[in-house]
């Protein structure tokens, strides 16, 4: 093998690390939440002895997850049905069933967990067309339960059109729809497709109620609410919610950064890996203003969740070996290929540079930021908690001026391997 010369580096800088305020309002049990929620809402006039009920689980990793499962399989039971787990991810898990029920185990929904056997297909079945030409498929044993219960979180999307954003509409179209369907609706355009791709589903499918939830600063259910199973309750519930969650979304608090350090991206964080509402939607899509400007990324691993679907880790500049390691190309392409939309790009699957550790990856990536004096970085742990982080002294004044953060004695420190975990 032919020697190269030692990369450029600079130096990482001291880092403190710092907290902040963010909104911490929660539904104290989300479990006993739900189930009392969907029994005052009739289920139990729903539902027959003996009914089969799925209740949909998607890949996000919601705050309060496996609660919410359990309480509405609770429900159920208490209703006199049979509950199970519907894996609702569109592509994910590399589009089969073995990967989707594998990415729900990491997740921690198993049936001694939740109460309920998950129950898994690709299979679907073809409902018609929809308004803006994109055909609506459902799961095939959704299409064959005695009832549904979509569960979803409402939550501003990556690439989120105004008005509509992740919610009850989308789960029902990419979630229920799985690979078929989700291919079908980013082929017309999600936006429209999860407006109208609904109109077809709703109607034909057993949807007995939809259960969503707003987070709050720390991905806990801050507000949690059970509606009918309409499509009018569902758009009017999502977008009603869509401004709740607009209110609380927490973003990074500086404007200008040199370097971020993020220690992990993954699908259970954002569509993503990383959120482009909190790094910028401009380097998804290379137009509009960089807000923030960050002028470097360096994503250091992919979580366990993501089972090797490392879409968005396109979005970042510099990597390590270990998240290289950790990527599977074709279950990334998989979800990449279905996502296709018009006038959307590949950028977010390829693998940026891959450095052997951590301090070099940072070091190197800090270096190409070029940036003049003491430079501005900041280390996250992912895009969806945003409360606790780790600062370079460029940065301290700015932090110390923000009421909502407090500064903590402490040393990042690096391991024999160059590495911070």
């Amino acid at each position: 093998m032919i020697q190269h010369m030692p990369f450029p580096r600079r130096e990482l800088p001291s880092m403190t690390r710092i907290r902040r305020k963010v909104p911490s309002e929660r539904v104290a049990d989300p479990r006993s939440e739900v189930r009392q929620q969907l029994l005052d809402r009739g289920l139990q006039e729903r539902v027959k002895p003996g009914a089969r009920i799925g209740i949909t689980a998607g890949s996000r990793d919601m705050g309060g997850f496996v609660p919410l499962l359990a309480g509405i399989a609770d429900a159920v039971k208490t209703a006199g049905g049979v509950p199970f787990i519907l894996p609702t991810m569109g592509s994910h898990g590399g589009a089969t069933p073995q990967g989707q029920t594998e990415i729900l185990r990491r997740l921690g929904v198993t049936d001694e967990a939740v109460g309920a056997p998950v129950c898994a297909t690709m299979d679907t079945v073809e409902l018609g067309t929809a308004k803006n030409g994109a055909r609506a498929h459902l799961d095939r044993i959704a299409h064959d339960s005695d009832g549904i219960i979509v569960l979803g979180r409402t939550q501003l999307h990556p690439q989120s059109a105004e008005g509509l954003a992740s919610g009850l509409l989308k789960m029902t179209v990419i979630g229920l729809g799985k690979q078929a369907g989700a291919q079908q609706a980013h082929n017309h355009g999600l936006w429209d497709s999860v407006r109208h791709v609904p109109e077809v589903v709703i109607p034909q499918a057993k949807i007995l109620f939809g259960v969503t939830e707003v987070e709050n600063g720390y991905r806990d259910t801050m507000v949690l609410e059970t509606v009918p199973g309409r499509y009018d309750a569902f758009l009017e519930t999502d977008e009603r919610l869509l401004k709740v969650s607009q209110k609380y979304f927490v973003r990074l608090p500086f404007d200008h950064l040199d370097l971020l350090i993020v220690d992990e991206s993954g699908k259970n964080i954002s569509g993503s890996g990383m959120d482009t509402n909190v790094i910028g939607t401009y380097r998804a899509t290379g137009k509009g203003p960089h807000e923030p400007d960050i002028k470097r990324i360096v994503v250091l691993s992919l979580t366990k969740a993501s089972l090797g679907n490392g879409l968005g880790i396109g979005l970042a500049d510099f990597t390590t070996r270990r998240f290289l390691d950790e990527y599977d190309p074709g279950t990334t392409y998989a979800n990449l290929l279905t996502a296709t939309e018009p006038e959307s790009t590949t950028r977010e699957a390829p693998m940026p540079l891959a450095l052997d550790s951590d301090r070099e990856a940072i070091e190197i990536a800090l270096y190409t930021s070029l940036a003049s004096g003491a430079p501005r970085v900041c280390r996250i742990r992912n895009t969806g908690r945003l409360d606790e982080m780790w600062i370079s002294e460029a940065l301290l004044e700015e932090a110390r001026r923000d009421s909502s953060i407090t500064v903590e004695p402490g040393e990042m420190r690096f391991d024999a391997h160059g590495n911070l975990f």
